[in-house]
């Protein structure tokens, strides 16, 4: 099971249009998926949710969205440390940059957001005159509920 923290996201749908994008109507229920999805979501996951409201949409419609997506920077293509085999996971953009904190018992996923990550990215942008335009960070562990189903 994995879940996302009450993070903001960009709305994708609007970010499309704006950017003069045309959505066919299965386009725009995977992109309405994405938006409100309470877990990260790989390819299969995402088609399987959308073939509940439209038993027509196929494969190939969900991996030329996610590309096109990919593409706009609107969403993140995620491995997450790699806990079930080598799925990709995408979720869509957040308005800040944040931590994923994957389980390695049970696979469940949070995200972290911390005023000190910001820092941090800023501190590493002027002592390296780099700019960052991508950030993606992993941690391997294990969770609360994991700690508590193991204490004595």
């Amino acid at each position: 099971m994995q879940t996302q923290a009450n993070v903001s996201r960009h709305p994708l749908e609007q970010e499309l249009i704006s950017r003069g994008v045309r959505m066919t109507r299965q386009g725009r229920l995977l992109v309405q998926i994405l938006q409100a999805a309470d877990s990260h979501l790989d390819a299969i996951a995402l088609w399987q949710a959308a073939k509940q409201q439209d038993p027509t949409i196929n494969k190939v419609t969900v991996y030329r969205t996610l590309a096109m997506l990919k593409k706009y920077g609107l969403v993140d293509e995620l491995d997450l440390m790699h806990l079930e085999g080598g799925k990709h996971y995408y979720e869509a953009k957040t308005t800040r940059d944040h931590i994923h904190l994957a389980c390695v018992k049970c696979g469940r996923i949070q995200e972290f957001e911390s005023s000190l990550f910001e820092k941090l990215k800023g501190q590493i942008e002027r002592e390296r005159q780099f700019r960052i335009k991508v950030v993606r960070v992993e941690a391997g562990g294990v969770c609360d509920r994991c700690q508590e189903k193991s204490s004595p």
